[in-house]
Formats: structure tokens, sequence, C-alpha cells
């Protein structure tokens, strides 16, 4: 009987190491070399040297599994600094990889190089990679596509064809130059010239028509398109004439299907779609513009296009008689109404676990601000609002990062003075948040201050919009996180009217959250990641002048929850 017994442990164990076995063979490890370079790119009558990746605009798409490794080799052969960010990636226990500058790593200098190496772990569907270092990221930037393990298939039809949708936005400058002048002066940056879709403006714009991104469908057929905001500063609408779009994802998790004719984005969100061939073969538009929810602010309120084109759309007689594509209609820049029914439709497929007695209750304010011009500036250097310089904060501190090592560096070091862990957890001062708020609040201090966590904790973060210069809706973005928004609102929080308001059977899971204009949302996630993790709006123009902060989350206990060690070709400064 012993020696049945013992024939059966062992037997179950063979079948548990080739079960392991086989799961790992399914998951590959790709190898990829992106070459930041400066490339000719004609946009808009005029051609820029814009920095790039292998010369491609936007860069190359990376096709992978759940379960995967990627390694990519990041060679610098820009005159700028350079790092790359996986968005969405959570990065398990590889925070090296992570990408953003001084806060994972030390810049890749001119000339350098550094190998991002990270494992795709039970995530599926569009997440997206892109420069996180100045504004770099207007062209370094490209689609990532998660698809499910060999085996495994999608919740939904499988689509007959599947498109990347990237929504990017142009300068007719150097947008590095655009932030280095807005830097100098203390005013917001120059607004953008011109909306893309995969790289080109489309039929609105000057000298853009013989290049307009088309898309194909044919009569029947159902295809998924994978948007993906990854503009700078701008929320946008996208919406396709005459089709009604199906959200079945969003930032690589999967959504209870609604219907919809418009979706919106804020800058780094994605969203999966379905759209059916299911109209008159012709030629329709697809179209994306701003969503300003910031009053009196100047923005770029011009209107990309592609063409959604049927196969067997009927060819015009003779060249230049073609009908032009069906325009759809679009809301109003400020149609917050439509902005919250969207976010409001969004639920995960099945009943999720919530984390529920929450260890760290945390409140932060996020919005701008205003800095006196320091007395030996010029007034030239102090543009902004009265002669002031815009800044911008979370919890009244001002972002800052190191210049002589990375956050996570210096953590795993213990090199002294690089940073602190005192970040408020709560507003240091209590106001009418999204009221009329004294002047004596526009100025917030600056620091280098991360809040610690612990491994495991619980954490649940209000996120308060304030009034502070104008309300805006923020997109916040959590690196090396997904978490739940189990609420949002309007106006001031309040712990004892809106905790009612909580979903905490089926809310959404993201990365980024738009926080309402004017409003609040709640997350909640499970610090099961150590490393340093930069929380931030992802409107650049905002992370530039400090609307971050970051969390130092603790290893917790033995090597599987213990930050690994850096690679031997981590960039020093």
């Amino acid at each position: 009987m012993e020696t049945f017994k013992d024939f059966s442990i062992i037997f179950v164990g063979l079948f548990l190491l080739i079960c392991s076995a086989l799961c790992l063979a399914n998951a590959e490890v790709q190898q990829h070399q992106f070459v930041i370079q400066a490339t000719p790119v004609k946009r808009l009558c005029k051609t820029h040297s814009s920095i790039t990746v292998n010369g491609m605009f936007p860069g190359p798409t990376l096709e992978v599994k759940d379960g995967d490794t990627l390694e990519v080799k990041v060679i610098n052969k820009a005159r700028y600094n350079v790092t790359i960010h996986w968005h969405g990636i959570r990065q398990m226990r590889t925070g090296w990889a992570d990408g953003p500058e001084f806060v994972t790593q030390c810049p890749i200098r001119p000339g350098g190089s550094y190998t991002y190496r990270f494992t795709i772990q039970g995530q599926v569907g569009t997440l997206w990679w892109h420069a996180h270092s100045s504004w770099l990221r207007a062209t370094v930037y490209g689609a990532l596509i998660i698809r499910p393990k060999e085996g495994e298939s999608y919740p939904f039809p499988k689509p007959k064809r599947e498109t990347p949708i990237l929504l990017g936005e142009w300068w007719d400058a150097n947008p590095i130059d655009v932030v280095r002048e807005a830097t100098r002066t203390g005013a917001s940056p120059n607004i953008s010239d011109a909306y893309t879709i995969n790289g080109q403006p489309g039929d609105l714009y000057i000298c853009s028509s013989k290049d307009t991104t088309i898309v194909p469908i044919d009569s029947g057929e159902t295809n998924l398109l994978r948007v993906i905001n990854a503009a700078l500063n701008q929320p946008l609408f996208f919406t396709v004439a005459n089709h009604k779009l199906t959200v079945v994802g969003a930032d690589a998790s999967y959504l209870k299907p609604f219907t919809t004719s418009v979706i919106m984005l804020g800058p780094g969100q994605t969203t999966d779609v379905l759209i059916r061939g299911d109209q008159a073969p012709a030629q329709y538009y697809m179209a994306a513009r701003a969503y300003q929810s910031a009053q009196n602010a100047p923005f770029d309120n011009t209107t990309t296009t592609a063409i959604l084109e049927y196969k067997s759309a009927p060819c015009p007689a003779k060249k230049g008689l073609a009908p032009k594509p069906i325009m759809p209609s679009l809301p109003a820049y400020n149609d917050t109404n439509t902005v919250t029914a969207f976010s409001r439709s969004f639920r995960s497929p099945q009943k999720v676990e919530v984390p529920t007695d929450i260890d760290e209750s945390l409140f932060f304010t996020v919005g701008l601000g205003l800095n006196n011009c320091p007395p030996n500036f010029h007034k030239s250097r102090c543009q902004g609002p009265n002669g002031t310089r815009f800044t911008a904060s979370m919890n009244n501190v001002s972002f800052v990062l190191p210049g002589n090592f990375s956050l996570l560096q210096a953590h795993q070091q213990g090199i002294p003075g690089v940073f602190t862990t005192d970040f408020p957890g709560t507003p240091p001062v209590i106001f009418d948040y999204t009221g009329n708020v004294s002047q004596s609040l526009f100025q917030p201090v600056t620091g280098t201050k991360l809040y610690k966590l612990k491994y495991g904790s619980r954490v649940q973060i209000v996120i308060q919009d304030t009034s502070i210069v104008t309300p805006e809706n923020h997109p916040i973005h959590l690196h090396g996180y997904d978490f739940y928004i189990i609420a949002e609102g309007f106006g001031n929080f309040n712990p004892q009217k809106d905790t009612s308001k909580f979903n905490l059977v089926d809310p959404p899971l993201r990365n980024t959250v738009a926080v309402p204009v004017n409003g609040w949302a709640v997350i909640r996630f499970v610090a099961d990641n150590p490393g340093v993790w930069l929380m931030h709006c992802h409107l650049d123009v905002h992370i530039t002048w400090g609307l971050a902060m970051a969390f130092l989350v603790e290893n917790g206990f033995g090597e599987l929850q213990t930050l690994q060690a850096p690679p031997p070709d981590l960039p020093i400064c």
C-alpha cells in the first residue's frame, strides 16, 4: 500500500512538472532592439528631425502572449537622454525595467544602451510603451499588444482583424524646445498643431490627405480596434461615423461589454472596442478631438481623422469623383456629461475581489498652482498669470526628481539625502477643494517625498481635484500596479455620504484613472509589488510642473516578495 502511495505521489509530481514545463514551453522570450535616433519626419508641409525608434513614427508594435518575457535592448543614438516605460506592465519584482527617468533608473545617455527585461504575468489586452524622459514621448511611442496564453481565448467572439489606433499629438516644432521654453518662461507651453491617428493628421489638415490612415473592414465582419491615447497633454474623444463601438476592455483588463457611439480616453489610457461592418459599403471617417475640461486654458481644437474603408466600397468611375467619407459628429469640447456617462458604464465582467479591511486610507489632492516670481528672476521668466510661474502638486507637494541617483537605486543601496519618506497621506491643510480657494494655497512646497507602504498592505486612495488656478480632468497613472476604481463623483469627497456609492462587487481594473473635473475618484489596490513606483498626472505639462509622487513599497518575506537585484547594465548617473 505504501509503495502505491509513494508511486502516486511521484506520478502526481511528474504530472505537475510536465504541466508547468508545457506552460513554460509555450511562453517565449522575445528579443527586440530599439535604436533611438533622429529621423526626418514630414507633417503639415514641414520636415522635422524627430526622435524615433528604428526610424519609425509611431514606433514598432510589440506583440506578445501572456506569460512571455520581453528583452528590449535600447541603444541611444539621439542627442537627448532617454528611457522607455512599458505603460501598464505590472513589472512584478522587476522595477528596474519600469523606465521613468530618475525614478527606477538613471537615463540612457547619448551613445549608451540598456536592456529592459521583464515578464508579462496575467495581463491580456492593449498596453503601450513610450519614452519617459522630458517630452520625448511626443514621438517615441508604440503599441504593446498582449494576446491570451496558448489554448486560451478572448471572452468575446474572435475578431476577424485587429487594428491598433494610436492617437497622438504633433507639434510643428521640436517638442523638447517647446517644454524648455515653457520652463524658462514659467508660462504654459505652446499647444500642439495637430492630433494624429497612427502618426497621420488626416484629411482636415494641410499637406496631409494623401497619407491619411486607412483602416480596412468588410461587410459582416467584426473587428477589434485597440485605441490608445498617446497624446502628450490632451484627453480625446474618439468616434466612427455611423458605427457603434462595443467596449470590451481597457488598460489590458477585460470589461463587461457595453455599446456606445463615442469613447473618451485620457493620455495613457487604452480602450478595446469591437466594430461591426454593418453599414452600406463606403468610406467612413474615424475622428478624434479634444475633451477640454479646464476653463479659459488654450487648447488644440483641431480634429484628426482616419478612414474606415469597406473593401467592397464601390470605386468611383473617374478619379477625383469619389464621394467624401461620411463625417461623424463629435461631442462638444467641454461635454463632461458624455464623459461621465461613459466612465460610469465601466464594470469588470464578473464579481472581483476588491481589497477590504483597508490598512492605508489616503487622501490626495491633485491640481495646479502658481509660484511667486523669485526675486532673482527677470520678469521674462515669470510669464504665468499676474507675473507668476505655473506649478502643480499632490497634497501641496510639487515633486522634484533627483539628479544624481534614481530613487530605486537610492532605496536599494541605502543612499541618504536623495529622498524623504514624509509624503503626507492627507492634505496638510483642509479647505473647500472645489470651491473658491484662497490665494495663500496657490504656492506648494517642493520636495522629493515618498510614501512608504508595507508589503501586502491594502490601500485606498481618494484622489481629489482642486479648483486652484482651474479645475481639470486629470488622468492619474500609477506605475507597477493595476487598481480598482470603486467610485467617482463631483464636488468635494464626503466620507459620510460618498462611501455608499462604492462599487465593491464589479469595479473596473485600470492603471490610469481620469479624475473628474471638479471631482474625485476612489481607487484600491494591494501593495504586492516591492519597489519605488511613480504616481503622476499623465498630462506631461503637469508632470513637468510637479504633479507627481512615489510610493516606496517595502520587500515582504522570501525571494518572491523581494525586489530583484539590479541588472549589470543599469545606466549610471
